[in-house]
């Protein structure tokens, strides 16, 4: 039973399309002439594209000073703070999606006229224009951007596209070279700070060493304790000779006075050395034992500065000459793969997929009419006024297409 009741359903709908025939066939026919007439009333357009590839020299906007600190991994994460590994075509999609950008092409090629703007309202002209270039990744690669314009004539879609190509080199160049100026700014102040910091580090060292006469701690200590021991070796020699004289001559003997003065001379120095702080105004060589500690630790601390800023110096002064250079620098940022030429085909309208849209659409309304108009024929009572009325119109229409339902 249920498939007898499909079968007889099917052939319902069946019944009606072939009752209704003349209905769809002459609807169908006016509709495809009208919409052909319109198809070719749409102007033919051209697009030229053209595939630029981002230079390799420019991959980022430290340009050559990225080389010069990729060998270490602490100055080249500097690099990332000057804006080093960031993707270069999104720099090209923003100059090319710019407003300044769009604007300099329309003004340049006049296309208000084309887009027939009268009241020059740049606002209407850049809406209608991005309606006609289109901007994207090549698939061949990331580097590798597609340019492409659509107008009514191909020479004109050629030329548009080509001079995106010198804006963008243009835009690009200025932009790098504004980097490269800032980024020579930076490292400028950087440079002349530590040629300060460097100075004062000497000054501070200059100021030390004559103040203590110290030229090298590890050195000079060294000398220093060689000479203190060669004294206090002194004074024990000296402690035997009194003693043997003494034991000899007697305590009131001249040679035993003599002895016992030399003997006071050794321990008066050796103290002098241990605790006197006026030892390193009369002599170039000592220096209290007392003051080792802290004399030693404010030697390192301004042999280490000294050291520091000089390490500084050798890395920033290669770098604030190449920022001297990358600011000069005017070489092309993009490389073009394949330049825009005229095309041969139209690029739209597509008036066959236009055509079968659009009388595809038509069938199906067509179809859901010939369904609604057969149940409305057959109806012989209403429930209210719209099935009434809805019954006279397709009456209407079958008399005006003369059906035989």
């Amino acid at each position: 039973m249920p498939q007898q009741r499909n079968k007889l359903k099917l052939t319902t709908y069946l019944s009606a399309i072939y009752r209704w025939k003349k209905f769809i066939i002459l609807n169908i026919f006016i509709i495809l002439i009208l919409v052909t007439l319109l198809t070719f009333l749409i102007p033919d357009k051209y697009k030229s594209t053209t595939t630029i590839m981002i230079a390799t020299d420019n991959t980022s906007s430290l340009g050559g000073l990225s080389n010069l600190i990729s060998g270490n991994p602490i100055f080249s994460m500097g690099a990332q703070l000057f804006g080093g590994g960031q993707g270069s075509t999104d720099i090209i999609f923003g100059i090319l999606n710019s407003r300044s950008t769009l604007t300099d092409v329309i003004k340049k090629f006049d296309l208000m006229k084309y887009y027939e703007i009268d009241d020059n309202n740049m606002d209407k002209a850049l809406k209608a224009f991005k309606g006609d270039v289109d901007f994207e990744t090549n698939e061949n690669g990331l580097n590798m951007v597609d340019i492409s314009v659509t107008t009514e004539d191909p020479v004109f879609s050629a030329q548009l596209a080509n001079y995106f190509v010198e804006l963008v080199d243009s835009l690009n160049v200025k932009l790098n070279n504004e980097q490269a100026r800032n980024n020579r700014i930076f490292i400028e102040k950087r440079y002349e700070k530590n040629q300060v910091d460097l100075q004062t580090a000497e000054d501070s060292l200059y100021k030390f060493q004559k103040k203590y006469g110290v030229i090298t701690v590890p050195d000079q200590f060294e000398v220093i304790y060689q000479a203190a021991a060669e004294i206090e070796a002194g004074l024990v020699q000296s402690e035997l000779s009194v003693s043997l004289i003494k034991s000899q001559f007697g305590e009131n003997s001249p040679q035993y006075e003599m002895a016992k003065k030399q003997l006071q001379v050794f321990q008066d120095k050796v103290a002098q050395i241990k605790t006197s702080k006026d030892i390193s105004k009369e002599s170039n060589i000592f220096i209290p034992f007392k003051e080792f500690p802290q004399i030693s630790m404010d030697y390192m601390h301004y042999y280490r500065e000294i050291e520091l800023q000089g390490k500084i110096m050798e890395f920033i002064l290669p770098m604030y000459e190449q920022a001297k250079i990358e600011e000069q620098k005017h070489i092309p940022t993009v490389v073009v793969i394949d330049p825009a030429v005229p095309a041969e085909l139209k690029d739209s309208p597509k008036r066959m997929f236009i055509i079968l849209g659009v009388i595809s659409l038509i069938g199906i309304i067509l179809l859901i009419m010939v369904f609604q108009g057969d149940k409305a024929y057959q109806r012989s009572e209403f429930e209210n006024v719209i099935e009434k009325k809805e019954t006279s119109f397709y009456n209407k229409i079958i008399k005006l297409y003369r059906l035989k339902i």
